[in-house]
């Protein structure tokens, strides 16, 4: 009799629920926002701040359900986002200014800049006969198909007044970047210092005594790298959602400034088999090379100088002989950052 009598109060008590959610006096409970997040590459250490916030719940808060996938490179992640398969993309704005260009209306934007200094780098040995970019010419640079220098090489050629019919372009698998380098295969490689620089560490290649770089940033293109992109539809569909991402993100920032051994500890239980101790070095340089531009004490990190953004955006536009420029407000929205007392003005404190 007892089990009868709970049943019955059980399915009476069910009835009433179901009855106040349809005549409103209590709400219902709905599932978080699902989102899917594409990396600019493999898991690495300056990645660490999405995996904690993560780990932290800092996304959950948001009423997000965030999953994170690695990614291709850079230039990659943007069109990935713009063709739908991810809402959101860790990603090099220069290459969604391009795109931007020729697909105005459906291209992604981006809402919290993170790297805030050109990484774009061509590699070269130390014995290498090549030391500015008037050397490349008559040789071979190498580099994985979606890397955001070996994109954004047209524009560099085009500014250091350098022939690119004379220089052959290969594209290689990632993993094969720095040992063919090293071995001598090719003249030169694409890719971000500090991609090159760590990936030499694990490939057992001493960067210091072995690797020379060629910056794009010392022959005049002081442009903005990765940032957090998203989807047209997912700002006009759901606001919120951004403004609640750009705010977990921008939380984990700061806690890895802090402390970045806990970013670290987020990084390693993403991917065990990552050496630690590189990736450690690899996010300290990124902090301190990639991220810290001067700039960062006047607008904030996640900000942008507008009239620096403008002139990115007009390098880009003239490099690649594109026909539309893009409106600043349709490459970068500032209208989802958090309020100015929250975000990071130094990266030291």
């Amino acid at each position: 009799m007892n089990f009868l009598a709970n049943l019955l109060n059980v399915s009476r008590l069910r009835r009433t629920l179901l009855v106040l959610v349809v005549v409103g006096l209590i709400s219902p409970v709905y599932a978080d926002t699902p989102l899917r997040m594409v990396l600019n590459w493999s898991y690495q250490g300056p990645q660490a701040w999405f995996f904690l916030a993560q780990e932290r719940g800092y996304f959950a808060e948001e009423g997000l359900d965030l999953t994170i996938d690695q990614g291709s490179g850079s230039g990659a992640a943007v069109g990935s986002v713009a063709s739908g398969t991810y809402d959101v993309g860790f990603g090099d704005i220069n290459a969604l200014i391009n795109y931007a260009s020729n697909h105005p209306n459906d291209a992604p934007v981006g809402v919290y800049m993170i790297y805030t200094r050109p990484p774009f780098t061509i590699a070269v040995t130390t014995d290498s006969d090549i030391h500015e970019p008037a050397d490349l010419e008559g040789k071979t640079i190498a580099g994985p198909a979606n890397d955001g220098a070996l994109r954004l090489f047209p524009a560099f050629a085009s500014i250091t007044d350098i022939d690119t019919d004379s220089i052959e372009v290969m594209n290689i698998e990632p993993r094969l970047r720095e040992q063919m380098l090293n071995r001598g295969q090719v003249d030169a490689v694409f890719g971000f210092v500090n991609t090159v620089r760590f990936n030499a560490m694990l490939a057992g290649i001493d960067p210091d005594e072995r690797l020379r770089f060629i910056r794009y940033g010392d022959y005049g293109m002081d442009l903005y790298s990765n940032a957090l992109i998203v989807s047209r539809q997912l700002v006009d569909e759901n606001p919120d959602a951004v403004r609640g991402l750009v705010r977990a993100i921008n939380r984990a920032v700061a806690d890895v400034l802090a402390d970045p051994e806990i970013g670290m500890d987020a990084v390693m239980a993403q991917e065990p088999l990552i050496n630690r101790e590189v990736e450690t070095a690899r996010l300290a340089a990124t902090i301190e090379d990639e991220m810290n531009h001067p700039e960062l004490a006047e607008v904030g990190l996640g900000n942008i100088d507008q009239n620096r953004m403008r002139e990115a955006i007009d390098i880009v536009v003239s490099a690649y002989g594109l026909e539309h420029t893009p409106e600043l407000e349709t490459v970068f929205n500032t209208d989802f950052l958090p309020p100015e007392e929250e975000r990071i003005y130094s990266l030291y404190e």
